[in-house]
């Protein structure tokens, strides 16, 4: 019991230390800025509405005159006193020279892409029928040959492949076909005017 009424006698004179303490400090405050004044905030409150404009109103409404934008001239001085002897000139690409005399030589055939873009398809003009093999006269075989053709850009007739057959084999009708084609007539594809190569898939039939 003893140990406990020592220790509120300490807390009371801690208390009244900090007490005297506080009210000299604000004593000391007043004597060194004996000018101050307090100053009441004042705030203010706004409330905004939204109103809707009817569409009648909003047609009146003119829209804002485009600006004009300024227009700049541009001077090009044309110095005809500079000489040829003050032009540089970099060397990149080497001089090439093309001989008249000497034949370019034509594309090898089979060399065109299988997917070309053009916007005219090549022509048939002239499309005469195949021979029938005299081999198969006497079976009366009857059917269709179905071909690859790459069409070169001066309209004649490239590498032929056969997609699909009607009994292969030397002497027949893939190799009568393929002679058939040989004789066609056809326009080039076109791409912007100009004539392409591409390839076209016919089919030949062999009927009686």
């Amino acid at each position: 019991m003893q140990n406990k009424a020592d220790w509120k006698d300490i807390a009371s004179s801690y208390y009244d230390k900090c007490l005297s303490l506080t009210i000299l400090l604000v004593i000391f405050v007043f004597m060194v800025f004996p000018d101050v004044e307090l100053q009441n905030l004042r705030t203010t409150e706004k409330i905004m509405e939204t109103i809707e404009i009817p569409d009648e109103i909003l047609e009146r409404i003119e829209p804002p005159e485009d600006i004009a934008r300024p227009i700049v001239n541009i001077e090009i001085i044309d110095d005809d006193d500079v000489s040829d002897d003050e032009i540089e000139y970099i060397d990149t690409i080497a001089v090439t020279r093309l001989d008249p005399l000497v034949a370019v030589a034509p594309p090898q055939h089979g060399d065109t892409p299988r997917f070309v873009i053009y916007e005219e398809a090549p022509v048939i003009l002239s499309r005469p029928r195949p021979v029938y093999p005299e081999a198969f006269v006497s079976a009366r075989i009857t059917g269709e040959v179905i071909l690859e053709i790459e069409v070169l850009a001066d309209g004649s007739i490239g590498a032929i492949e056969v997609v699909s057959s009607l009994l292969p084999g030397p002497g027949g009708f893939d190799e009568a076909a393929i002679n058939a084609v040989r004789q066609w007539q056809i326009q080039p594809a076109k791409n912007l005017g100009n004539p392409v190569a591409c390839w076209i898939r016919q089919t030949v039939r062999f009927t009686f």
